[in-house]
């Protein structure tokens, strides 16, 4: 049984804060992730009155493409992956902010066009530089930047992975702070900028119903769980360098958890809340490679760019532990991984049951008593309990009740992830970024396990991974996949 919880509707809220005027530097302008999410989501916040009034974006990368090559790959990225095709009238006005530099020389070209860029705008713009790239050409864009003069009222964005391990993170941060200043960086978590993950921080504490059960009194454990149905696709070469713990747990699926156990900050502003998730971290016990089980799905080793006896990770799951007052005792499970069963962006919270049965239960009677968060977009909020159902005897049924927000929220100008954080870091808002200290303090969380890591067990594709990951949450289960 759903029972659907609807809120009232009321308009767009207009008191966001606009950027102040802009010229957006977009390295690897012609790459995948442009094409599929920075292009077109520009795009929108131009389409929602949340770009500067006055900007200019260049992209660039070493091939030689041109304005005209660059305007026509953008319509045709936004026409794909954009919310609607577009329209001439509204497409010319965004074109005409557009520009092309090839970076094949050095970075000399581009000094040359952003400033021009910078002197054609009435004010003094400030410059936002998004590095689209591999991670390991981030540190020598990073050096070129400082030296062709590019630093001064910027602010740069920089893509996951923030180094592979430990000392890799910590190189990395050293290269960004030679040229920038901690507050100028802009670590991007896609995350961190969903609506649902956001969600999570407004129902904690922004309702009295939950925050004074959202402790170890009452939540028996905590699920972060993000399956894929995907392969690894092209990917092959980059996988085996990340795997699946680098690319989405000591990212993403950490992050999740520092929402989920961190005290109420004084306020939502950037510094609070980045302090409180640190201390998350801070008393996040490092990872014991016997709680974890790593898999690898057979046919991952004919990829291409794969080695033939590869021990790279496709999923992981683990256990964890938040070492405080609030969580002591309490167990994390983060589960992730590549051809799964299903897909699902899903955070679990399972309460206590009470300390006496007074009803009895039918055997196929699951998983009352949970809260459980869907992360993908557009999101969803779902409480499952118990409920008599009709009929002459005290019999029991799982009972649900659901939050939706496409059904409950005027969603026609929601922000997608990338939108939202492209929009904070214009207006300098660091609240949903990593920093420095945090990604270090998680990689020294992961390094036993990196150093560590048990053998990649095999599994079938369309499957939940290895027998093992059963065996690490009994005698609990994984509520996604309805394993017991």
């Amino acid at each position: 049984m759903t029972l659907t919880v609807t809120t009232a509707r009321r308009p767009v809220d207009t008191t966001v804060r606009r950027p102040a005027d802009h010229v957006i530097v977009l390295f690897g302008g012609n790459g995948d992730l442009a094409r599929r999410k920075l292009l077109p989501g520009l795009f929108h916040l131009h389409e929602a009155g949340l770009m500067p009034e006055q900007f200019r974006i260049v992209g660039c990368s070493r091939s030689d493409l041109g304005d005209d090559g660059f305007r026509e790959f953008a319509r045709q990225a936004v026409d794909q992956f954009g919310r609607m095709p577009t329209t001439d009238g509204g497409w010319e006005p965004f074109a005409e902010t557009l520009r092309y530099v090839s970076t094949a020389g050095g970075l000399g070209a581009l000094a040359r066009a952003a400033v021009g860029a910078m002197e054609s705008l009435p004010s003094e713009p400030r410059l936002l530089h998004y590095l689209s790239v591999p991670p390991r050409a981030a540190p020598d864009i990073v050096a070129e930047l400082g030296a062709v003069g590019l630093v001064d009222r910027a602010r740069v964005i920089m893509e996951k992975p923030f180094g592979v391990d430990l000392e890799s993170a910590r190189r990395l941060n050293a290269a960004v702070h030679a040229v920038f200043d901690e507050s100028q960086v802009f670590r991007i978590d896609h995350f961190l900028g969903k609506e649902a993950v956001q969600n999570i921080l407004a129902l904690r504490f922004a309702n009295g119903l939950f925050e004074p059960v959202w402790n170890r009194d009452h939540v028996d454990h905590v699920q972060i769980d993000v399956p894929e149905t995907l392969s690894v696709g092209t990917r092959g070469s980059f996988y085996e360098q990340t795997g699946a713990f680098r690319d989405m747990v000591v990212t993403h699926l950490f992050q999740v958890l520092g929402f989920v156990a961190m005290e109420p900050p004084t306020s939502l502003t950037p510094e609070p809340l980045v302090a409180e998730k640190r201390k998350v971290f801070d008393t996040t016990e490092p990872l014991d490679p016997c709680e974890v089980v790593r898999g690898q799905y057979d046919g991952y080793r004919d990829v291409p760019g794969v080695a033939s006896d590869s021990d790279v990770e496709t999923f992981v799951a683990l256990r964890t532990h938040v070492d405080n007052w609030r969580w002591a005792g309490v167990p994390f499970y983060l589960r992730t991984g590549k051809r799964l069963a299903r897909p699902g962006h899903v955070l679990t919270l399972a309460f206590h049951e009470p300390p006496r049965r007074l009803f009895e239960l039918d055997a196929a009677v699951r998983d009352p008593n949970l809260l459980t968060f869907e992360l993908g977009e557009p999101g969803s909020i779902t409480a499952s309990f118990l409920a008599k159902e009709p009929g002459a005897t005290m019999r029991l049924g799982t009972a649900r009740m659901t939050f939706e927000y496409e059904h409950s929220f005027c969603t026609a100008m929601q922000l997608e992830a990338y939108e939202r954080l492209l929009h904070d870091a214009m207006i300098g808002d660091r609240t949903y970024f990593n920093t420095a200290a945090g990604i270090e303090r998680l990689w020294e969380i992961a390094e036993p396990l990196l150093r560590h890591p048990p053998p990649a067990e095999p599994y079938a594709e369309g499957s939940w991974g290895p027998a093992a990951a059963d065996e690490l949450i009994r005698p609990r289960h994984w509520h996604l996949s309805g394993h017991g």
